[in-house]
């Protein structure tokens, strides 16, 4: 296989990445684009093989695309059984992990470039030293990848919630001096990094790969858990800058575009998450809101009287609105109800009620958390709306069910200012003539606050497993 040839394969992947990024902006064209994806992966992996082979049979080394392949086939097979296993609660967790991986894969081939530059044909016109571009890329590429592998993990203990060590609680982890010294160990890793690639020096680089990997910890810890969706796109956008790195390095154009798509995107990613939350990116990284709040507030509510009732009196309620809008939550999730509920859906549909389904951007525990559940209980996409198209309707509404959602619809955001999430854009369910909410009880939610929602007049609370409680009101409606 010619060079020219590698390199088209390159550029045809490449135009299918960005069409796969294309369709993946709708529900619509998602499946489209998830097909661009694959083939351009394909594409991209088979290339790549081709040319290690290329390389290896040159360099008198062609048994080595045994591993090579040994190593897809072990990869491949480990991710099919992992996505067929995965259930969509995990899937943010999935996420993360994948995340490591890749920052992980970067750190591995920076440190397999700087032992053996000869292997992978980074050498000087003369001699074999590194030339100090190449450095400074390898520099960036392990120093990123280690902070997303590091942070990555901390981020999939926070969101699996099923660890009792500290580090892996929803709660932020904070302690005095932790800024000054988050600061301390970013200059030093930007100190011996600059040093390496001027000298060359291999401690400098063993010590800030070291480093990298601790300040990735650092950074995610104190982090709350409400902040975890903007720490997943961020981790992402992470991921990507690593793996552009590592293809400067390798002279690797696809590994450069698809790194730099990646990197891009969950940067433009992070920056939506921030802005529906009301949050700076900074404020992010320096420590977001967390479950501590939920501590001052968890004994008061239980002494604050609310309205509850049966799945029949939800049940009524809907079968006898002329409109209903839905805001699904992560305990939908938890509880696999989007098939009960696209049940329910139909029914009130055929008694000629409109129903619609309300979508926060930060719903659940990654972007888009809500839209794939939906999708996969084959939700049609024309019910389906976003925070700012939904949001006018609410005053409108007769009645609003809310299923596990929580933190984006407490109206705190809007009426305290003093809350920790004041600011934060809201789906305005509290303007709804009657507000239905299935939660199991009355804990608060993922930001660790009570919400006001629960305790008003129009709101009845029903209570239980969100599948069981659907399930009841689909028999009610019938």
């Amino acid at each position: 296989m010619s060079m020219n040839l590698i390199t088209a394969l390159y550029l045809v992947a490449s135009v299918f990445f960005i069409q796969a990024l294309k369709g993946l902006s709708h529900p619509t064209s998602s499946r489209r684009g998830n097909a661009f994806g694959m083939a351009g992966m394909a594409i991209a992996v088979l290339t790549t093989v081709a040319l290690i082979y290329k390389l290896g049979a040159q360099m008198g080394e062609g048994a080595g695309i045994g591993y090579v392949l040994l190593g897809l086939l072990v990869g491949g097979s480990a991710g099919t059984v992992m996505a067929k296993r995965v259930e969509m609660t995990k899937m943010p967790e999935l996420v993360a992990f994948m995340h490591s991986m890749i920052g992980l894969a970067a750190v591995f081939i920076a440190v397999a470039a700087v032992v053996e530059p000869q292997s992978l044909g980074i050498v000087a016109a003369l001699g074999d030293a590194i030339p100090a571009g190449n450095r400074l890329e390898l520099f960036l590429g392990a120093a990123i990848g280690a902070i997303t592998f590091s942070g990555s993990v901390i981020a999939f203990g926070k969101l699996s919630g099923k660890y009792k060590f500290r580090l892996f609680q929803g709660a932020p982890v904070t302690f005095a001096g932790q800024h000054w010294l988050n600061l301390a160990v970013g200059l030093a890793i930007v100190g011996l990094g600059l040093a390496f690639t001027f000298t060359g020096n291999l401690t400098a680089f063993a010590v800030l790969v070291a480093l990298a990997f601790v300040i990735g910890v650092l950074i995610i810890i104190p982090i709350g858990g409400a902040d975890m969706p903007v720490v997943v796109s961020m981790l992402n956008s992470y991921s990507g800058w690593a793996a552009a790195g590592i293809g400067f390095s390798l002279n690797n154009s696809m590994l450069i575009v698809a790194g730099s798509l990646v990197g891009s995107s969950g940067a433009i990613l992070s920056y939506i998450m921030c802005k529906a939350m009301n949050r700076s990116f900074f404020n992010v990284i320096l420590g977001g809101f967390g479950a501590e709040a939920g501590a001052t507030v968890a004994g008061s509510q239980e002494q604050r009287p609310v309205k509850s009732g049966s799945a029949d009196d939800a049940a009524f309620l809907l079968g006898n609105a002329d409109s209903v809008i839905i805001v699904p939550g992560y305990g939908l999730a938890v509880a696999r109800a989007q098939h009960a509920l696209m049940e329910l859906t139909e029914k009130l549909t055929h008694r000629g009620v409109t129903v619609k389904y309300a979508i926060h951007p930060v719903a659940g525990r990654m972007p888009g958390h809500m839209n794939v559940l939906l999708a996969e209980a084959e939700v049609p996409y024309e019910q389906v709306f976003e925070m700012e198209d939904i949001n006018p309707e609410f005053g409108q509404a007769d009645v609003v069910l809310v299923l596990g959602a929580n933190d984006v619809v407490n109206p705190s955001a809007k009426t305290d200012p003093k809350s920790p999430i004041a600011g934060m854009p809201i789906l305005d369910a509290y303007k709804a003539r009657t507000v239905i909410v299935n939660k199991r009880s009355m804990a608060s939610g993922y930001a660790g606050l009570d919400n006001e929602l629960f305790y008003m007049d129009k709101t009845m609370m029903v209570f239980g497993d969100a599948k069981k409680v659907v399930e009841d009101m689909v028999k009610a409606v019938e």
